[in-house]
Order: structure tokens, then sequence, then C-alpha cells
């Protein structure tokens, strides 16, 4: 770092994005994208945008927020939009959280928020998983602090049933609990019906996942409308104009093409339960994920020479080195095509008796 970075940044340990090597044409199954295209609506409706790329998009995102109510049936006041899931998630840093009110997370979760912590000067606690990579709900209970759980979690893929959450949410009736739904849609329980009951509650979504815009970058957040209303106080002290027209665009396109949506996360769960089981007759462990990825161990093979000897075979998952995790990688469902070309290059790995 430079001489002139300041000092509160000086410990920040950024973020690592899954890598994207250029160096070869990979079946890329390390960063959760979607492996089907993003609606042939959306692509149209993003085309038409680009016309009046003069003008400054929407701040307030009106056409997009009325397509989504009309959708999933809430009110405009009830829902921010922004430039993926991230930008709300750190919005909810900012809004919620501070030198006195600090946050808690599993210290087995989505690595983005200790960095949102660190960033915005958040004291926080990360509470540990079960041996069986499950969260401990009772430890969330009374506990005094703004609440992150990513439900289905990740890189674990393991969700919490509403139950659950509830019960978390009417034992912290003093803090915000954020859940954030970024793989909810390939078959966990979303937690948007509980909104107008709890006035605690932040449910956090994206198009990135189910609805294939990864790169269109649109997130957005639904809770009670004073929730909705800090937030657009973050939002409109840093960028109002946090989502381009192109995006907003598109995001209406496949708000209308909701049946393609519904397919791919179809395909993706079947994809899913056959690539868990051939991998469990491979002898891998494989925890019961109900995201669009799995998280694997072989019984007699580190994570990591799987994870290096499927990159040289021009395979990508991803690998993490925290110690709790190290024998695992996480990997993407993709197409059958895909999943059928990693499992023949694993067969070829344990042939090798490695």
């Amino acid at each position: 770092m430079s001489r002139f970075f300041s000092e509160k940044y000086s410990s920040l340990t950024p973020y690592t994005p899954g890598e994207q090597p250029q160096d070869m044409k990979y079946v890329k199954l390390n960063t959760n994208e979607s492996p089907f295209p993003t609606s042939q609506k959306a692509v149209d409706a993003a085309a038409e945008a680009a016309k009046r790329l003069q003008l400054y998009s929407d701040p307030e995102a009106r056409a997009l927020t009325a397509k989504f109510c009309e959708v999933f049936g809430f009110e405009r006041d009830e829902v921010i939009f922004t430039n993926g899931s991230d930008e709300v998630l750190n919005f909810a840093f900012m809004a919620f959280c501070d030198e006195t009110h600090g946050a808690v997370f599993p210290n087995i979760s989505y690595g983005f928020y200790p960095v949102f912590a660190e960033l915005n000067r958040v004291p926080y606690t990360e509470l540990p998983l079960r041996h069986d990579f499950t969260i401990d709900v009772d430890a969330y209970c009374g506990v005094g602090k703004t609440i992150f759980i990513a439900n289905p979690n990740a890189p674990t893929g393991i969700a919490l049933k509403r139950a659950e959450i509830e019960k978390i949410l009417r034992s912290n009736p003093n803090n915000v609990v954020v859940i954030d739904e970024a793989y909810v849609d390939f078959g966990a329980e979303s937690c948007l019906p509980l909104v107008r009951t709890y006035d605690n509650l932040l449910v956090a979504q994206t198009f990135s996942k189910s609805r294939s815009m990864a790169g269109a970058r649109l997130g957005f957040g639904v809770g009670n409308p004073a929730l909705i209303r800090d937030l657009n106080t973050i939002k409109y002290s840093t960028n109002p104009y946090n989502v381009n027209a192109m995006t907003m665009a598109a995001g209406i396109g496949v708000l209308s093409d909701e049946a393609y949506t519904q397919r791919n996360c179809q395909a993706i769960q079947e994809n899913r339960a056959f690539t868990v089981d051939a991998l469990r007759s491979m002898g891998f462990a494989v925890t019961d994920s109900v995201a669009n990825f799995i998280f694997i161990r072989h019984i007699m093979v580190d994570g990591e020479t799987i994870y290096r000897k499927l990159k040289e075979r021009g395979v990508l998952v991803r690998h993490f080195t925290k110690p709790a995790i190290c024998d695992y990688n996480r990997v993407t469902i993709g197409t059958r095509e895909q999943m059928q070309i990693l499992l023949d290059t694993l067969r070829d790995i344990l042939k090798e008796g490695v």
C-alpha cells in the first residue's frame, strides 16, 4: 500500500473473489454462477436501454420496483434495489452497526461479512458452526447484536428452516436480523413471507444466481419500510445512481420471464441430486446442500490436491484454506454435461491413487 493509505484501513484484509483465470478454457464450477444464459427478455430490454445511456438511471428504480412488487406482492416502500446483494449487505453494516452495536455471524460463512465489519469499524463476533456444519440457532437467541446469516449458508449449502429463523427473530426484538438469501431459490425456505410480521427482519437476495445476471450486478433488500428508509439514507449519501439503466431494464425483463427462471432452478436441483449420488458412490462426503453448489470432501485425498489436480485438467472448483474446511472443495452445479466432466475427471484422479 502507498504511504498515503489511511491508517484506519491498514489492517483490512479484503475479500478474495473466486479466481477468473484466462490461461485456458475451463469447466468453470468455482464462483456459483448460473450455467444457463440470461433470459432473452432481459437481454432485449438491456439492449433497448443502451440506446439512452446518455441519461442517468432512475435513482428510485421505479419501473423495476413496480415489476418486482407485481411479481412478489410487496409495496414499493418495502424494497430497495442495489448494485448486487453485496451492496445491501454493506448498507446494513453501515446503517445498523457501529462501535457500540456490534455484529454477529457464523465463523464459516460468506467471506465478505468480516470484511464489511472491518471496513465499517464494527466490532464483531464469529460464532462456531456445529461439527456437522449446521448453525447453532440457540447461540443467536438473545445475542443483542445485529445478526447476519446466509441461508443457505456458504460454502456449506446447508439451510435453516423458516421456523428456526423465526426463533432468532423473536429472541432479538431490538436488533436487526439480516438473512442473506443469495441461494434460496434452489430448495430452501425464503423468509420473505415474514417481513410484515417482524419489523427487525431484512431479507437480502440477488439476481446473480437463479436469474443468471451475475455480470449485471443487481441485488435487493426487503424489509419493514422504516428499515428500507434507513438503507436509502445510506444509499443517497453514497451513490444515488447505484443501479445502472441497462441492469434495471434487464431486471424487469427477467422478472417478466419467471417460468424460465423456475425451469433453470429445477434443472440445477436435478443436476445437484445426480452429482451428489455419484460423488457419494466414489467415497466423497457431501453436505446436504440446498444451494446451487455442493461442499465435498474425499475420505482419502485432501482437498487441496483434488482442487489442484482438477485445475490441471481444466476443471475449476473453489478451495478454502481455513483449517476447519481445508479438506473440502465447493463445487458449483452446472449443466449435466459439465457435471459429467467433473465426475469423469475425479474418477481419473482417484485412479491415480494420489
